[in-house]
């Protein structure tokens, strides 16, 4: 299930909003012109668009390939975004290196320690999302016996989770701090 990719290459977010642009107008001519059932859903089509700009479909898909812990359909699916900057807004970097932060933290402490501090960086939409970053990113300082910058980062992660999700995980990474 491919969606807007074509042999790894994607629209870049530019064009999508002109698509956007390009089909609302065309929708508004139509419904001008009496074809009321065809503006309407080239309205729908362009707000679409729209939506594809803000929440980017390759991500959302990945994000569903984390879900079932599987990090390798992750990987592949993150590999189809060719040039992320150009491709992705600000806050979508963001959550592609959140992504591979995740998947590298597996594997690779080092590879994953940027790509963490890159997703904080970037900055990230949701405020439990940011805690999460945060969090990893301590216990990957934590690993590495930097206590100093794990605490400082464990104490900003318990300001953003406002909603008490992962207070467990914190209470285990205090007491992991107290043997070090």
């Amino acid at each position: 299930m491919i969606l807007f990719t074509f042999e790894k290459k994607m629209f870049p977010k530019f064009i999508k909003i002109i698509l956007s642009v390009l089909t609302l107008s065309y929708g508004i001519y139509q419904i001008i012109d009496d074809y009321i059932g065809n503006g309407i859903m080239l309205i729908l089509l362009s707000g679409i668009f729209v939506l594809i700009y803000f929440k980017n479909e390759i991500i959302f898909l990945s994000f569903l390939r984390l879900r079932k812990q599987d990090f390798e359909g992750t990987q592949k699916w993150l590999s189809r975004i060719p040039n992320i900057e150009s491709n992705l807004v600000v806050k979508q970097q963001g959550y592609y290196n959140y992504l591979m932060g995740i998947i590298h933290s597996q594997k690779n402490l080092t590879q994953a320690e940027k790509y963490f501090k890159k997703a904080i960086k970037l900055g990230l939409s949701m405020d439990h999302d940011l805690a999460m970053t945060k969090m990893s990113l301590a216990g990957i300082y934590l690993q590495k016996r930097r206590k100093r910058e794990a605490q400082l980062l464990l104490t900003e992660a318990k300001k953003l989770d406002k909603h008490g999700m992962l207070s467990a995980q914190m209470k285990m990474m205090q007491q992991q701090m107290k043997k070090i």
